[in-house]
This record gives C-alpha cells, structure tokens and sequence, in this order.
C-alpha cells in the first residue's frame, strides 16, 4: 500500500509539473512548476542546565548502584603467595631440555651422513 501511495505521489508532482507548463504557455508568462507546501522542520527543544544536572547525577546514582552491587560481598581470602621454581628445578629442567635439544642434533647429524 505504501508503494502504491509514493508511487501515485510521484505521478501527481509530474501531472502538476505539466500542468503548470501548459498554463504557463495559455497565459504567456515563465513557466513555474506548482509549489507543494512543505512541512516546516520542528525546532529541536533545548534542555536547561539544571535539567542536564538533574540527569547526570541521576546516572551517577544508577552506576553507583551497578558498581555496589558488583562487588562481592565478602572480602577475598589471603592471596596465595607467588610459587618460585627452586633452584634444584630450575636446573632439572635445563638438563632436560639440553638432553632434548642433543637427541635433535643426533639425528639430525646420523639423516645427513646416511644421504
């Protein structure tokens, strides 16, 4: 329906454009298409300072209340302490890796000289 009225609208701004051309040439005078009147644009409402105020603090308010209620309600436990990789680790796993890393050259080393 919708379609159908815009479509029939633009028909209407045309018929008017010719009709308007056609009179112009009867009586002689500049051929001026019919002016539809238009809808004059609303003035866009201003809001005063106090309103702005009274706005601001009560959004203030609601993320107060969305922070509180965030929160937990109990207090965490005492944070566990970092744990620390010992010494006697730490060189575990370089051996490790050093064993590793000579497993690779090895065979690496025993594919080369077999081609």
């Amino acid at each position: 329906m919708n379609a159908a009225i815009l479509g029939m609208g633009a028909q209407k701004e045309k018929l008017d454009a010719k009709i308007a051309e056609l009179k112009a040439l009867l009586s002689g005078g500049p051929a001026e298409p019919a002016v539809t009147p238009e809808a004059a644009p609303q003035k866009r409402r201003r809001i005063s300072a106090a309103g702005r105020r009274a706005i601001a603090e009560a959004q203030r308010k609601r993320w107060a209340a969305s922070k509180k209620a965030a929160q937990p309600s109990a207090p965490k436990a005492a944070a566990k302490p970092k744990r620390r990789l010992s010494a006697a680790g730490r060189r575990a796993i370089i051996a490790a890796t050093k064993k590793r890393w000579a497993a690779v050259r090895a065979a690496k080393a025993a594919t080369a000289s077999s081609q």
